[in-house]
């Protein structure tokens, strides 16, 4: 700080840009924008029906998985029974996810995406892959794989085997 400068608090404390020593400064400023554009379009269509990203994780995962376990998907979102509660009910009084009990265990509860469900979810995703689509274009050949593996970092290692019960790392 110059020897003049004065400070009244924190906020009036300057930072310079980051620099290649800062990295995972200048990747996580990249993340927020990233993610807020990701999830932009998405989130104006969910608003639209009273819905919020709880839904679309909900959606995006019993798409994913139909016959989904209520208790994988608390596991996977790491939400309150309550929470998820809330989420669901919503979901499946508007018709777009439906419950069934389970085959052999009859306390169980199924989760499937209705027709409705599954268009709505192609509608939130379009955006969002074509998204990643374009971005992952300008890149050198390989860089999906990549890209995937960077991810994959991300995720704690204890929700690793996660992702591969969701096929999510088929593709490394």
């Amino acid at each position: 700080m110059a020897a003049n400068q004065k400070n009244v608090n924190k906020a009036d404390i300057n930072f310079d840009p980051p620099t290649d020593g800062d990295l995972p400064l200048d990747i996580m400023g990249l993340f927020f924008f990233a993610y807020r554009d990701f999830v932009g379009d998405p989130d104006a269509l969910l608003e639209r029906q009273g819905f919020g990203r709880a839904h679309h994780r909900v959606l995006y995962f019993v798409n994913l998985r139909p016959g989904m376990p209520v208790a994988d998907l608390l596991d996977i979102l790491k939400i309150t029974k309550q929470s998820l509660a809330r989420v669901l009910r919503q979901l499946i009084d508007n018709g777009y996810i439906e419950q069934k009990t389970g085959h052999s265990d009859r306390r169980q509860r199924l989760l499937f995406a209705t027709d409705k469900g599954r268009a709505f979810f192609g509608v939130l995703s379009t955006s969002q892959a074509s998204r990643i689509e374009a971005a992952i274009a300008g890149l050198p050949v390989d860089s999906a794989n990549i890209v995937r593996r960077f991810l994959v970092g991300m995720v704690d290692p204890g929700d690793r085997p996660v992702l591969d019960r969701l096929n999510l790392t088929a593709a490394l």
